[in-house]
């Protein structure tokens, strides 16, 4: 019997009537190396693989919702959930029951958000350059809602002790920092021992930073990294050619 496919569910106080997962590698019709349920239809993977896989991912949500996707660019456009084809964008949000919000990730960073009154979800896709471009704060800002008033969940990405980055990119982290976050964003990256030129940066500390900017702070999860589990989570930088886990928001 074919092995089915498995998720993770946020752990969060989301509303009841949010749903969210994010995928896994499991449980799918793509062959090595996308092996097995791979998300992303721009990887090189056989194209009725990855729809089949998309049909399984749809049979586990609720009756007749549907799946938003986009064309990722690692760029800070925020668009309005629809069907139909890819819109180019790294973020999404919805405020139409059974429409889900999703982002296909292979180390960077999903970010899945919803209002405290449950009539707004929105997630984005936030590799090093969305997020130090504003991506988040972007997203936020297109939900309509007080910051205060939203929950944000940090799925399965690169770790902090994984992700090696050059010293641009922390200067380039530390010149967008607004008012009062350059210790917590300098806090974000740590020298690494095996590479004395670069650091290790902390992708789930440096959102986190983000967010409490904008006044978000109701944060969970974060403590995956992709890189570190190749019998379950895609990595990128680990494999080169792989596939993608979707993450995925939507009102019930």
């Amino acid at each position: 019997m074919a092995e089915r496919p498995t998720f993770i569910v946020p752990v969060w106080r989301a509303p009841s009537n949010v749903l969210a997962l994010t995928t896994t590698r499991l449980g799918g019709n793509s062959v090595a190396p996308y092996d097995s349920f791979n998300m992303g239809d721009h990887v090189g993977d056989c194209v009725e693989s990855v729809r089949e896989n998309r049909g399984q991912l749809a049979a586990a949500l609720p009756h007749g919702a549907a799946v938003s996707w986009l064309s990722q660019e690692h760029g800070t456009t925020v668009v309005e959930a629809r069907v139909g084809a890819a819109q180019a964008a790294d973020a999404q949000w919805s405020r139409s029951p059974g429409l889900a919000c999703a982002v296909l990730t292979a180390d960077c960073l999903p970010v899945l958000l919803c209002a405290a009154a449950g009539d707004v979800v929105a997630a984005a896709h936030a590799g090093w350059r969305g997020l130090q471009a504003g991506v988040l704060e972007t997203t936020v800002s297109a939900m309509g809602v007080d910051p205060g008033d939203v929950l944000a969940w940090l799925g399965p990405a690169i770790g902090p002790s994984a992700f090696e980055v050059g010293p641009d990119v922390r200067d380039a982290f530390l010149a967008a920092a607004g008012p009062g976050l350059s210790a917590a964003t300098a806090d974000c990256f740590s020298p690494c021992p095996a590479a004395p030129q670069k650091w290790c940066a902390d992708l789930y500390g440096l959102a986190r930073t983000r967010l409490q900017g904008q006044g978000v702070h109701r944060i969970s999860g974060g403590q995956w990294c992709t890189l570190g589990e190749p019998q379950r989570l895609y990595s990128h930088r680990r494999d080169g050619v792989t596939g993608r886990m979707a993450s995925l928001i939507l009102l019930r």
